[in-house]
């Protein structure tokens, strides 16, 4: 896709300067580790290497989906770039912040904080800046891997309809670790559309309190969209070309979009926060992820705060304009204009 007609897309490894060399990483980790044997308890990481903080002891919960029961956190990063690069060696790592089982809310944040990445991302991709940054402000901050493999670096490929039935099994167990009646959801991309069919379809609507969706494809994007994003992460290519169900699944006019937004439905016991940029050259135009507006949905845009804003899609969980409309939607008693 070639962006909203103002701004044209920007070349990946020029702009955020990730090697070619990590392309073949990437896709020897998420297509070759996977299969070893014993990969998923291979996959496991020494606390004394690669700055992860604890030991994970994996283990495989009833649907089937594969966790870690004490996961191994890295360090806090500034960009997508060096998170993702962290990551591809690190494949099960929680962000910094995320996943302490021991967290209680408490009565200024009683919710917890889910985290929810895109497709080809993980936990720890997405989040290594936003998790300990929510964690500091007070949240107990919680992160899945889905949609793959645990070896695997570049998740969310699978079917959403089986990834919306892993985010249902993980909140049920952060609310049992938690005490929490319900929880708050923040997704990226995939991450924010998947959550919908959760509330909507698997029971989601009385357990979550807030949905808080960075550019996700609520309407698709087109096959050349979602190929400017598999060009954004190395090995993702790859990957879009040989499975990525999901990726049939998010474009315009595909069967389970078709099916999901009949009626244009959201719960009314959930609140529904849309943040766009003006520059997202996956979905475009970037007010196609937008919510039909009602009484419990909010559509933001970065730029309206913050015109000279850059993020783009890839790059958003990281913008601090981004970041700050995502802890007003949590906390609107306590929200702040963002500042530039």
């Amino acid at each position: 896709m070639s962006g909203n007609g103002t701004t044209p897309p920007r070349p990946y490894d020029r702009r955020r300067g990730l090697t070619a060399g990590a392309t073949g990483l990437a896709v020897t980790l998420a297509l070759g580790l996977s299969s070893l044997p014993g990969g998923h308890a291979a996959a496991a990481q020494d606390p004394a290497a690669g700055g992860v903080s604890s030991a994970a002891a994996v283990t495989e919960d009833q649907a089937g989906t594969v966790q870690a029961a004490t996961d191994p956190q890295g360090p806090e990063q500034s960009g997508f770039p060096s998170a993702f690069g962290y990551s591809l060696t690190h494949p099960t790592a929680a962000p910094a912040g995320a996943n302490d089982w021991s967290c209680r809310p408490d009565a200024a944040h009683p919710e917890p904080v889910v985290l929810v990445h895109g497709t080809f991302e993980n936990r720890y991709a997405n989040w290594a800046a936003l998790a300990p940054r929510l964690k500091r402000a007070g949240y107990c901050v919680y992160a899945l891997n889905y949609g793959a493999p645990e070896a695997a670096p570049l998740k969310a490929t699978g079917d959403i309809v089986a990834s919306a039935g892993q985010l249902a099994s993980f909140v049920d167990r952060v609310r049992a670790a938690t005490g929490a009646a319900k929880v708050d959801l923040v997704g990226h991309s995939q991450g924010g559309l998947m959550p919908r069919y959760y509330i909507d379809r698997l029971g989601g609507a009385a357990e979550v309190d807030k949905l808080v969706a960075l550019t996700p494809p609520n309407h698709g994007t087109t096959l050349q969209g979602m190929g400017l994003m598999a060009r954004a992460i190395p090995g993702a290519d790859v990957l879009l070309g040989v499975s990525c169900t999901s990726c049939d699944q998010q474009i315009v006019g595909s069967e389970f979009l078709t099916d999901l937004n009949s009626g244009e439905r959201t719960a009314p016991g959930v609140d529904y926060t849309v943040i766009t940029t003006v520059h997202d050259q996956v979905v475009t135009p970037f007010a196609s992820s937008y919510l039909v507006p009602a009484a419990n949905v909010s559509n933001r845009t970065v730029q309206t705060y913050c015109p000279a804003d850059t993020s783009d899609h890839v790059d958003i969980s990281y913008d601090p304009v981004a970041t700050r409309l995502v802890l007003n939607a949590l906390d609107p008693a306590r929200g702040e204009h963002p500042a530039c």
